[in-house]
């Protein structure tokens, strides 16, 4: 056992509701103390950067409640039981439902844990090219979406000068950077 590591003792949900949970665990810390610990407890995610056959960006500009304004980001959502070992076919599905476009080939880029201090959230980001506006887009209730391409070096430029505020399209344009450019 991890010298750091919390025993968890117990476990329930305090509060239910559409794509997440809020949970709580009851843990014995390593000096045995014991205590609660609440967090946000949500299914994995996959997030798309989709790549145009000429090098443009399929972008998504989508209204955010809880920061209160309209947000560029790219095509994201959760992976549905079916597709928990199958990433990438949650990866096409959200890519389509979301702009109507449909990928030539996926690659992974990364897996991280973007807030794993108060959340279990896990996304997985692929890098689609050769995406055509071939589907019919598929929105849930929930989301007002409207969808853009722009140059690539745009969407770069627009991280760079701290304009694009969405964490997992700035996690993918940096990965992107990284590896494959």
């Amino acid at each position: 056992m991890d010298a750091l590591e919390w025993e968890t003792t117990d476990t329930e949900i305090d509060y239910r509701c559409p794509g997440f949970d809020v949970r709580r665990d009851e843990v014995r810390f390593p000096d045995d103390g014991e205590g609660e610990y609440h967090y946000v407890d949500e299914p994995p995610a996959v997030v798309v950067l989709p790549l145009t056959p000429d090098g443009d960006a399929v972008v998504i500009d989508e209204w955010r409640q809880a920061v209160g304004r309209t947000n560029r980001g790219l095509p994201a959502g959760t992976v549905e039981p079916e597709d928990r070992h199958d990433l990438e076919r949650a990866a096409a599905r959200e890519l389509a439902e979301e702009t109507g476009y449909e990928a030539a080939s996926f690659e992974r880029l990364t897996t991280i844990e973007p807030a794993n201090g108060v959340t279990n959230a896990v996304h997985h980001h692929f890098l689609a090219r050769g995406c055509e506006p071939t589907a019919d887009r598929d929105l849930d209730h929930d989301e007002s979406i409207a969808v853009e391409t722009v140059p690539y070096d745009d969407l770069l430029a627009s991280v760079v000068d701290d304009e694009l505020r969405d964490g997992r399209a700035v996690t993918a344009v940096t990965w992107y950077e990284l590896v494959y450019r």
